[in-house]
């Protein structure tokens, strides 16, 4: 889908703001609401729009801790692991890497203890993993992008 200056002001308003009417977005693009609605729709069959959800505050929640793990496993297991891996509701995020390690993992546990069982009990245990190396997270940093922003910045 080629997006325009008009799906890229969509994108950005709901990126904002997900719970905004229709009208308030129209009116905020400079379309009316069917055609607008229209667009969005259109964004969401293609893809470019995935979904629509609260951003959780996971301290809040009771999170206290995030770590960031480093899995290297045996590399025919791959499908068993990346299976177990979605299954597991404490691994928040998951990437295949290149360099040392074949994945890196983003994980939330309560507290250290939480982890230590997490990571021995649990981690260490899926299907194909050889080896783990985990850092924890001090102080969160960034931790959202917009990607209407980085689009208009890498020049898309």
């Amino acid at each position: 889908m080629e997006l325009d200056a008009l799906d890229h002001k969509i994108i950005a308003a709901l990126e904002a703001d997900a719970r905004i009417s229709f009208a308030a977005l129209a009116d905020l693009v400079g379309l009316s609401k069917t055609p607008c609605w229209k667009r969005v729709k259109a964004l969401e069959e293609a893809g470019v729009i995935r979904g629509y959800r609260a951003l959780l505050d996971p301290p809040r929640l009771g999170f206290g801790l995030e770590a960031f793990v480093q899995v290297s496993i045996d590399v025919e297991r791959f499908d068993a692991f990346e299976a177990a891996v979605r299954r597991h509701p404490l691994i928040w995020r998951c990437h295949a890497t290149t360099g040392e390690a074949d994945y890196l993992l983003h994980i939330l546990a309560t507290d250290m203890a939480a982890l230590d069982r997490l990571l021995r009990q649990e981690l260490n245990r899926l299907p194909g993993v050889r080896h783990t190396v985990t850092s924890m997270s001090t102080r969160e940093i960034k931790s959202d992008i917009s990607l209407a922003e980085a689009m208009r910045h890498a020049g898309g």
